[in-house]
């Protein structure tokens, strides 16, 4: 028998380390060659990995949520392949004494039963029923268990006529009902895999941007109205337009007035990076989180191509089908909670990019057109951009002229 050290390979995109996401294997379990032995976690998206070996799982590197350095050990496996003669297995575990640094967040292990034990006299004072001493005496007299006892007084204490009610339906045979208590459950959720990444960038995005929101109200009654004209000639339902195409390709053409807009900054060494290309990004609610996938050259699409890009990204940040390179690489970003959009939010900004966009709810209300009072369909376009790169007037003057081109949607067609 010997061992065999299943160490993390490099993830690609300079990852140092990488999340536990989720074990397929347990210790004691034997494994076959290129079986999957569970998921890491980077950035981006959850990696699957296979074993390299046939053997029965020793050791595991930690539970999900543990952090494990790239080429540290992340599953010790006992294969009945045996060294050559006089030499150690190429790749057996090193003595605890001599074992490598361990990485910088190692696997937490449970304190053993006694550590976490809780005294004898906690547990009674916890559990102890609140009454009188009278009714203690008098069950302690009639050999009754006060914890059977339903009890109508505050926390659930017994009272007397609780206590009488309860003699008398344990003579009669009658039973009783034991009356409702306050719930006291906690149910602990640890912050793992995509949840914990994007608390980590929302909490950074916060930190470090300092935001600055603008929201405008829109009339798209005439942009509706060329929607449903636009969608009435499409025989296929999965093709019909949103609004997000019609904002999409209105704030392509306004970046090419405010470029500063279309930026990301590298921190590292502190330079703006002002793109030609606009690579727009989507942010699309799912089963795991919130997923930022990117629509790359945004600029070359038409509105039909737009549109079905946005489905088509959409539905693989949903269905976990994205590729890597779908889910970076954004240089703006437009978001929208659909029918949840309300009145105004402030989106926040998607490191590394400088500007965030998003629309909501749209709604009927009256208002004063041409001098006269109208039902027009009003939209709040709500929008937050990095002070330190974009200034107040700048952005606020880039949301004009989307909301010029949303107004008089022919305009977005334009050369």
């Amino acid at each position: 028998m010997s061992e065999h050290i299943f160490k993390l390979p490099d993830l690609g995109e300079g990852t140092v380390e990488s999340e536990i996401g989720e074990w397929f294997i347990k210790v004691g379990e034997f494994v076959e060659e290129e079986a999957l032995v569970g998921t890491m976690m980077t950035d981006k998206a959850a990696v699957e990995l296979a074993s390299p070996v046939s053997g029965t799982v020793v050791r595991l590197a930690g539970e999900p949520g543990d952090i494990v350095a790239v080429g540290s050990a992340l599953v010790v496996f006992e294969t009945d392949k045996d060294a050559p003669a006089g030499e150690p297995p190429a790749e057996s575990a090193a003595p605890a004494e001599q074992a490598p640094a361990a990485d910088p967040a190692p696997a937490k292990v449970a304190p053993a039963a006694e550590e976490i034990s809780i005294p004898e006299a906690a547990t009674t004072e916890r559990t102890r029923v609140m009454t009188s001493p009278a009714i203690r005496r008098r069950a302690k007299d009639a050999g009754i268990d006060l914890s059977d006892v339903p009890g109508s007084g505050p926390g659930g204490r017994i009272r007397r006529r609780d206590f009488d009610m309860y003699m008398k339906a344990q003579a009669t045979g009658v039973s009783m009902a034991r009356a409702a208590t306050p719930a006291t459950g906690v149910k602990e959720i640890k912050v793992i895999g995509l949840r914990r990444i994007i608390a980590e960038r929302m909490t950074q995005a916060k930190q470090e941007i300092p935001h600055f929101a603008y929201v405008e109200e829109i009339d798209i009654t005439e942009l509706e109205a060329l929607r449903k004209h636009m969608n009435g000639k499409k025989d296929d339902p999965s093709q019909r337009l949103t609004i997000l195409p019609f904002l999409g390709l209105a704030l392509i053409k306004a970046l090419k007035e405010f470029p500063q807009c279309n930026s990301t900054y590298d921190k590292q060494r502190n330079v703006l990076l002002q793109h030609e290309a606009v690579h727009l990004g989507v942010a699309t609610q799912t089963p795991d989180g919130l997923k930022v996938p990117v629509i790359k050259h945004a600029e070359i699409r038409d509105i039909d191509g737009l549109s079905s890009e946005i489905r088509r990204v959409s539905a693989a940040a949903r269905d976990n089908s994205a590729k890597k390179a779908e889910l970076s690489g954004s240089t703006i970003t437009i978001t929208s909670l659909g029918k949840l959009g309300g009145i105004a939010s402030t989106p926040v900004i998607n490191l590394p990019e400088v500007g965030i966009i998003g629309v909501n709810r749209a709604v009927e209300r009256p208002m004063v057109f041409n001098g006269q009072i109208a039902v027009r369909l009003m939209m709040n376009l709500s929008s937050s951009f990095d002070h330190r790169f974009v200034d107040g007037y700048d952005a606020a003057a880039m949301i004009q002229r989307i909301k010029e081109m949303l107004e008089h949607p022919a305009t977005i067609f334009l050369p």
